[in-house]
């Protein structure tokens, strides 16, 4: 049986092996590259408590300092709460101060001038007393007048120790039982307060660190439920670039070690540092195309830019990541 020759010419035959040979060799990346993305972990700014959004001080894409208003929530509710504490707080320390004066100067000066009145009336009454007891004497009264005289005597004399009392109990200031019972009660609306005021802190939030604003869900107007994101944020320091090497080049790679991250339209390519080394294999990820690494096992790495260099890049970017 004879084998068909090729209709081919040779030289055809040879230019396309070398062709295929071309195409296997511009499938092979060379082996310090490594396909990867720009990913940012954003910081999700809400306040705690829900509001009607009245003030929005920044916009999608403007770069903003730490500690730069970012939004206010109506606060109507928040400040009239407030008021009611600080109106609790003065009155419960106005009656710690009470208990521990006593009582006030003019209400003395009336315990005094009864202390007076009823001195006279017990001198009255003792005066009188002796005189009936001259008279019973002699026989001019009788016995019961005495008795009653006597006990007329005796009632306004116990009567002028009663209000010598009153006096010397006016002077002294509250009780210590007192006193720190009104204390904690102070404490208490001292809190009180304070709660307040945190809460209505919470109504005006700023930024805790300087970065992008990446979104703002909201609008004015908006009714903005409990801890739901008015401003997406992403800090440089959160910008990270995640590439996968074989396991023929894991081995090499540790932290702090420095790389190169390449991407379309860099002007320069952007230093980095290796944070972290996956210590499980995985299939190479579909997003990642390589005709030579997709049926084998690969390692993430992650590197991190400086916080002066994240800007560069955005999340969802291809790069490519190269050693220095």
């Amino acid at each position: 049986m004879r084998v068909p020759q090729s209709t081919l010419p040779p030289l055809t035959i040879a230019a396309a092996f070398g062709l295929l040979g071309m195409l296997s060799a511009c499938s092979k990346e060379p082996p310090n590259i490594w396909q990867g993305y720009v990913e940012g972990e954003f910081v999700s700014v809400a306040s705690p408590f829900a509001g009607r959004l009245d003030t929005l001080s920044v916009q999608r894409g403007q770069q903003v300092a730490s500690g730069a208003p970012l939004f206010v929530l109506e606060s109507d509710d928040e400040r009239a709460a407030r008021q009611q504490a600080a109106e609790q707080l003065r009155a419960a320390e106005a009656q710690l101060a009470d208990l521990k004066t006593g009582k006030r100067p003019v209400e003395v000066d009336v315990s005094r001038a009864q202390l007076a009145q009823a001195q006279a009336t017990a001198q009255r009454s003792a005066a009188q007393f002796r005189r009936d007891q001259a008279q019973f004497t002699i026989g001019g009264i009788s016995q019961a007048q005495l008795d009653e005289s006597r006990a007329t005597a005796a009632s306004d004399a116990a009567r002028v120790r009663e209000l010598q009392h009153d006096i010397d109990v006016a002077r002294l200031p509250g009780r210590n039982d007192q006193q720190a019972a009104q204390a904690a009660q102070v404490e208490a609306a001292r809190a009180a307060l304070a709660q307040a005021e945190w809460k209505l802190s919470r109504k005006a939030v700023s930024a805790t660190q300087a970065g992008l604003v990446y979104d703002t869900p909201y609008r004015l107007g908006e009714w903005v439920p409990a801890g739901s994101p008015v401003v997406r944020m992403l800090p440089p320091g959160n910008v990270k670039v995640r590439f996968y090497v074989p396991e023929t080049i894991v081995g090499a790679l540790k932290n702090g070690q420095a790389i190169q991250v390449h991407c379309d339209g860099c002007p320069a390519p952007v230093p980095a540092n290796i944070t972290y080394v996956s210590s499980e294999a995985e299939y190479t990820p579909p997003v990642i195309y390589s005709n030579e690494t997709r049926r084998k096992l690969v390692f993430l790495v992650e590197a991190r830019p400086s916080a002066a260099d994240a800007p560069k890049l955005r999340p969802g970017q291809p790069v490519e990541v190269r050693k220095p």
